[in-house]
């Protein structure tokens, strides 16, 4: 550090001899949910390389740091993690997606479809975010699923439908507060509890359910038993 000084004689802040500057270089963008901003916000995905200055001007190279996320508002650097995580957008279809694939898994499983459950799938899927779901939509695509080559209608959870579940489910359930994956099991139990007591088929798709969504068996069976209850 070398002194400086000020008008009035007195010494200054010393001046950096030496230090290190990045040099960041745009490799591209996008939009992502910003930790710091709390919301869905433009970013762009940056490598920096570092070098020695020598009073403030870059003289010799230091290697190259990053990658990171720079957020467009906020200007705060992140890591490449940051990305993981879903938009808000992202977020509220993967939201809306598994539930509705939780609800034509339990009616395919009842094997029925009576209005009862109908009504309840297209309950829980309408808040979900499909505003415009209907009880026959859901029928029609409860009998194609049953007409699909390889598709199990009226019994257990069969390896075609639990890899759709997994597909649904394992994505979203890193993002969700355990009670928000509690919430999207119990839907699943409210339409199987519809038309009557869980059938052993019904039971084996929420089991399926409560996998996906990392809930330990024994929280399942309280679960389950839960719905049972009215509240």
């Amino acid at each position: 550090m070398l002194p400086v000084r000020g008008r009035n004689g007195r010494a200054a802040r010393p001046a950096r001899l030496l230090g290190t500057r990045t040099a960041w270089t745009p490799v591209g963008d996008g939009e992502f949910f910003c930790p710091g901003c709390g919301g869905d916000r433009n970013y762009q995905r940056l490598t920096g390389r570092r070098r020695f200055t020598l009073l403030g001007v870059p003289v010799l190279p230091r290697g190259e740091t990053g990658p990171v996320v720079e957020c467009a508002a906020c200007r705060r650097h992140f890591g490449t993690d940051a990305l993981d995580h879903p938009t808000t957008t992202r977020f509220s279809a993967m939201l809306r997606d598994a539930v509705h694939t939780v609800a034509l898994a339990v009616l395919a499983a009842g094997g029925t479809c009576s209005r009862t459950s109908l009504e309840a799938a297209a309950a829980a899927v309408r808040s979900a975010g499909f505003d415009d779901c209907t009880e026959e939509q859901l029928a029609a695509l409860v009998e194609a699923l049953a007409a699909d080559a390889g598709r199990v209608y009226g019994q257990s959870c069969g390896a075609g439908l639990a890899i759709e579940l997994h597909e649904a489910l394992d994505p979203l359930a890193p993002h969700l507060a355990p009670v928000g994956r509690e919430s999207i099991l119990l839907q699943g139990a409210r339409i199987a509890l519809a038309d009557g007591p869980y059938t052993p088929a019904e039971r084996d798709v929420l089991a399926t359910v409560g996998a996906a969504l990392t809930i330990c068996t024994d929280d399942v069976k309280r679960l389950l038993e839960a719905a049972r209850t009215p509240s």
